[in-house]
């Protein structure tokens, strides 16, 4: 057995040589330098190897100087007690978040079968008073839009909305230019416009082709929604859909507003595509917005502004919001802004793990007298449109607030709400109408089988 040196005595050499032997002597250096103890400078660690170790790796090298552990140890100790402090609150965060999953699942799993066991039983209706099927089924659609809107209300994500009132011109037809940053635009717009009387049920979206197969797709296709196609090589054949889809559904359906993202897709997706396209051609150059397209916006002016005699539209004036004339009217130029440039995706509206957010909504209103129809002159007037939105998101960006408008002083915003009532309504038509169609479909199938 060894027996173990006592501390502070050194430990013995592993293969020392003979008391009689003389240091070793380098031809060049002298004499070895006799061996230093370990020790610790500052807060980093060296070692100096006892000369008696033969090893090549430690008697003819010596090691860099080696970060000390206790400072690392230190910082890795922090991390861990602002993680255990987190740790409650990440918890919550996921139980929220699966809870609000499974409420959305439940909600949609109730909702539109309803809608559409609703649709089926009222197709008698349709054949006998038209307008009043379509008023029923677009009171259902904005139900269902609305309980999409209080998903994300209940997670706090609420809207301002700045710019003209639109209130005004609910009742006549309009079409609503937005801009385009991720798929929360579509929820902003469900929950902004829940207010605006019956513009939600009237109401034509054109979106992606990709949504007609999400679990909402089957809803859009009964209400008349059109689902574009993107790409080059679909865009003639598209925009002649469009135009058909227009002359079948728009106005037989009593449709009122339609929504359109000129912009063609995501910012995120599209700027860097614009910018060099903008370049190219000499056009602005845009970082908050992407330059639009006109090809559909040309299709439905084309299609839905009356004509007069004399050839001139028949729109509206801004001082007689209540003129009763036919056709589209308005062009509603809407700019969607999110604090720090940050949109809200469908997947946060749903889960609602991110913090409360105010998204701002600006409205800007154009008679349709003033929008030329022609090609060129629609481009100019689309790309002016969309340099505007890019100097109100700057200058939002910047200041948190939009610009006033032409002839005031101040910027007035107005909060948006929704009635807890009218989504505690909504919500319990739709499970009981759930449950009342289980039943009934539960109780034919046992008397068939």
């Amino acid at each position: 057995m060894t027996a173990t040196p006592r501390r502070g005595t050194p430990a013995p050499a592993l293969r020392s040589r003979p008391p009689s032997a003389p240091a070793e002597v380098s031809p060049a250096r002298g004499p070895r330098p006799p061996p230093r103890p370990f020790h610790i400078r500052g807060n980093r660690c060296r070692l100096h190897w006892l000369p008696a170790l033969r090893s090549p790796l430690l008697c003819s090298f010596h090691h860099p100087p080696l970060p000390c552990p206790l400072k690392d140890r230190t910082e890795s100790n922090v991390r861990m007690a602002m993680t255990l402090e987190e740790a409650p609150w990440l918890g919550w965060l996921l139980v929220k978040a699966l809870m609000r999953f499974a409420f959305m699942v439940v909600n949609n799993l109730v909702a539109i079968p309803s809608y559409i066991c609703y649709v089926i039983i009222l197709q008698p209706l349709r054949v006998l008073d038209s307008k009043r099927f379509w008023y029923i089924e677009g009171i259902m659609y904005k139900w269902l839009l609305g309980m999409v809107a209080s998903w994300g209300w209940y997670a706090g994500y609420t809207v301002m909305e700045w710019g003209e009132d639109i209130k005004a011109v609910s009742k006549d037809e309009a079409v609503m230019l937005v801009n385009h940053q991720a798929t929360g635009d579509v929820c902003t717009l469900m929950m902004c416009l829940q207010d605006k009387g019956l513009v939600v049920a009237q109401m034509m979206w054109l979106m992606d082709h990709i949504f007609k197969y999400t679990n909402f797709g089957i809803v859009s296709l009964v209400h008349g929604d059109f689902f574009i196609r993107q790409g080059r090589s679909y865009r003639d054949q598209q925009l002649l859909l469009l135009k058909k889809h227009l002359e079948n559904n728009y106005r037989s359906r009593d449709r009122k507003w339609i929504v359109l993202f000129p912009e063609g897709g995501f910012l995120r997706k599209r700027r860097e595509t614009s910018q060099a396209f903008a370049k190219k051609n000499n056009l602005p150059f845009l970082t908050n917005v992407t330059l639009p397209r006109s090809g559909a916006t040309k299709v439905i002016l084309n299609a839905l502004v009356a004509q007069q005699k004399n050839g001139s539209p028949a729109g509206g004036d801004a001082k007689e919001l209540d003129s009763k004339s036919k056709g589209l009217q308005w062009i509603i130029d809407t700019t969607i802004a999110y604090p720090k440039a940050e949109p809200i995706d469908i997947q946060t509206w749903i889960l609602g793990y991110r913090k409360p957010t105010v998204t701002h909504v600006h409205y800007r209103i154009f008679p349709i007298k003033d929008v030329p129809l022609e090609t060129d002159d629609l481009t100019t007037w689309l790309y002016q449109r969309f340099v505007e939105k890019e100097d109100l998101l700057s200058h939002f960006y910047e200041t948190g607030a939009f610009p006033p408008s032409k002839g005031h002083k101040e910027a007035v915003s107005r909060e948006m709400t929704l009635s807890n009532l009218w989504i505690f309504l909504i919500q319990s038509f739709a499970f009981l109408s759930g449950y009342m169609w289980y039943n009934i479909i539960q109780y034919f199938y046992h008397c068939l089988f």
